[in-house]
């Protein structure tokens, strides 16, 4: 008898299904900056067995053809570490430091590569992912009343650091067990939930609901909606309130671009563009000043570090890079140069090669998927999660949060395959 589509089937939907739904456990332990790359090469290994048996497997039994999307993402993160490699001896950077070097890239860029590396080989069904990451909503539901009373009560912000830190991360942040923060701008409280801080919770939350909107069972759906509304809202994110507000329907509006009556939907749209373009333009850089200044000290900092970033890029380290990240000065509050923008702390540690290694595979399969998505609904979930990676890229940096939003990693390997999983599936039993 088949299982429901919602239900894991084989190791490796288990593995993940128990791995998001246990995410609030890992984080109260610290573990959930490990477990994420550990899940990650643990999935590669068993799609690359999974590829290595395949002439050995009934033809019905064997895998599809890597997509060449998926390759572009595994060759773009492979040449990420050479980059990192060469520029660490340019840099003279020394042994031990491209060793530590090697270990982040194995637990931030790889990941980028191995998730839908596993995706598009393993049988993992993009509903499994759905339905766990609805039950991981209302988990948050159920907690969501001791993060809103925390500062009201007088609780402490910062609970622990958790042990696990001593094992090395990009930093304490990652390891820390958190009720909520102070917002240094305005000294309100504000809530950065499982995530390291305020704005990847926000980045998170729109993958989750991205996900969410997919379930088949209503009520899961809502669990799954409420819950990461209420992430993207108390985090405060400007990004995230965004993302959730666009991508979504770019994702389904360009799924639906082979049907001629969208098309005739658009003229109308196109010519009012046209005719009232100069109103439109001047409501546009409004709208931008307003995000801008909604937390214009943010701003600020974001715009020093990225202009730093270039700078120093162009008159020191061209091609490769710096090889590692500095601390910026006073003036950006002794940020990391070039955090908060992948592209910009890219152009500073790995130079424009680095650059190259994700704008390609980010790039050629937005365009690839965005084809698919015309007649997959994964592929089309796939398209939304890569708009997601495109437009996260100009506010935070992807390699440090894959730990995080590797589900949307995995449905961009799914998605890849342009095959229908779900659809596939027999439909689910009511519930009781």
């Amino acid at each position: 008898m088949d299982s429901p589509a919602d239900h894991p089937d084989d190791l490796a939907e288990v593995l993940i299904s128990r791995t998001i739904q246990c995410t609030w456990i890992f984080y109260a332990v610290g573990a959930l900056y490990m477990v994420g790359p550990a899940l990650g090469w643990t999935l590669a290994a068993m799609a690359a067995w999974r590829l290595y048996i395949a002439p050995a497997l009934p033809v019905a039994q064997r895998p599809q053809p890597v997509p060449m999307a998926v390759k572009l993402w595994l060759g773009g993160m492979t040449g990420m570490l050479v980059v990192l490699i060469v520029g660490h001896s340019l840099n003279t950077l020394g042994a031990a430091q491209t060793i530590k070097s090697a270990t982040g890239w194995a637990k931030g860029w790889a990941l980028l590569g191995l998730y839908p590396f596993a995706g598009a080989v393993l049988d993992i069904r993009a509903s499994v992912i759905y339905r766990a990451i609805c039950r991981l909503g209302l988990q948050t539901i159920c907690l969501m009343p001791l993060f809103m009373i925390a500062p009201l009560a007088g609780l402490p912000g910062l609970l622990y650091v958790s042990p696990l830190s001593v094992l090395g991360g990009s930093g304490p942040e990652f390891f820390a067990v958190t009720l909520y923060i102070i917002d240094p701008e305005n000294g309100a409280s504000r809530w950065q939930f499982y995530a390291p801080w305020a704005p990847a919770a926000g980045m998170v939350a729109v993958v989750h609901m991205i996900c969410a909107l997919q379930e088949r069972r209503p009520g899961w759906k809502v669990v799954g909606l409420l819950a990461n509304v209420m992430i993207s809202y108390f985090s405060q994110s400007r990004m995230a309130i965004l993302a959730t507000a666009i991508i979504w329907p770019v994702a389904i509006l360009v799924a639906r671009l082979n049907r001629p009556r969208v098309w005739f939907a658009l003229a109308p749209i196109v010519l009012a563009i046209g005719v009232f373009g100069n109103t439109i333009n001047d409501m546009i850089d409004k709208a931008v000043q307003d995000f801008q200044g909604a937390r214009a000290d943010s701003s600020r900092v974001r715009a020093a570090l990225g202009r730093i970033a270039v700078q120093r890029w162009r008159d020191e380290a061209p091609w490769f890079g710096h090889g590692i990240v500095e601390r910026g000065p006073h003036m950006v509050e002794f940020m990391p140069i070039g955090s908060h923008h992948s592209w910009y702390g890219l152009l500073f540690v790995k130079g424009l090669l680095g650059v190259i290694c994700l704008a390609v595979p980010l790039i050629a399969s937005t365009a690839s998927i965005a084809l698919q998505s015309m007649r997959s609904r994964d592929a089309r979930t796939a398209f939304a999660m890569l708009l997601v990676l495109l437009f996260y890229s100009f506010g935070e940096n992807l390699e440090v949060l894959g730990y995080l939003i590797w589900p949307g990693l995995l449905i961009i390997g799914i998605g890849s395959q342009s095959r229908d999983r779900i659809s596939s599936m027999p439909p689910a039993p009511a519930e009781s």
